[in-house]
């Protein structure tokens, strides 16, 4: 056995023999240690993704990776204890329950949730919108303090691509949304409906008049790009509306408000969220 493969093996009993601590004690993490797991947890998996770019680059190259190799094991065992970690920390709350519950949900992603929202201050759909960053009203200028939360707004991008990667399980249900919208959009794009959008994405951005985006933007259309994105959105949006109020009614007793455009634009429809 090599010096390498001994000191990995030391390594993964140590990490094993720390997880059962930590895992016992998860489930009293506090918000700001669940969001600083969190945190540390995709900051590794990014680290571990560029090394193994590295080791396949090295490798072509017929140079040596075993220790790259072994670096890149070893950050994928810590992951896994913090995906671990954040698992009892999401099953020790109902909502966190309800989250994992929900296809395209993990430990990571709930135990996120879990750790940024405070219910007590998003008292409506709205008012969460806003704080994950997803209320186009809202301006934020120079100088000014930012209005939403910026780990919250990335960890809603990644739900969204969550949900478009199990858009085509039976048992999904914001992916079949996102399909949806994204077809009704496309609709809507083709037809010349959203002209005024992509006129204001013209005059608001720089972008380059050898892009493909440029060309559609310029004819009055949106990039498929821009229809994914404002698809996903939608489905991000829905999801955020049924947790605010699952979560409000689970600690009030009684649902929520009904959101502002039901009461006052007519708009009967409401898709109800999966059941707690």
């Amino acid at each position: 056995m090599t010096a390498i493969e001994n000191l990995e093996d030391e390594v993964v009993v140590s990490i094993n023999r720390l997880s059962k601590d930590l895992r016992s004690s998860a489930a009293l993490l506090d918000a700001q240690e669940a969001r600083f797991l969190v945190d540390s947890y995709y900051e590794m998996q990014g680290n571990r993704i560029r090394a193994a770019n590295q080791e396949r680059s090295v490798s072509t190259a017929g140079e040596p990776v075993a220790l790259l190799d072994w670096l890149s094991t070893q950050s994928r065992v810590l992951e896994n204890q913090i995906k671990g970690a954040l698992s009892v920390y999401a099953d020790a709350h109902p909502i966190g329950r309800w989250m994992m519950s929900i296809k395209g949900i993990g430990p990571v992603i709930a135990a996120g949730f879990l750790g940024h929202v405070d219910i007590a201050r998003t008292p409506t759909a709205g008012s969460l919108w806003r704080f994950a960053g997803l209320d186009p009203t809202a301006e934020w200028k120079k100088g000014e303090k930012r209005p939403h939360n910026a780990s919250l707004k990335t960890l809603c991008w990644k739900l969204g691509e969550s949900f478009v990667k199990v858009s085509n399980y039976d048992d999904d249900v914001y992916g079949k949304l996102y399909q949806q919208r994204k077809e009704l959009e496309t609709s809507r794009n083709e037809a010349g409906l959203l002209a005024d959008q992509a006129k204001a994405k013209l005059e608001k951005f720089k972008i380059g008049k050898s892009t493909d985006a440029y060309k559609a933007y310029s004819t009055g259309k949106l990039p498929p790009a821009h229809i994914h994105a404002r698809a996903k959105r939608y489905a991000v949006k829905m999801f955020l509306s049924h947790l605010q109020e699952v979560w409000w009614t689970h600690e009030h007793g009684t649902p929520p408000p009904a959101p502002y455009a039901m009461v006052h634009a007519g708009h009967a429809h409401k898709i109800e969220p999966p059941e707690m």
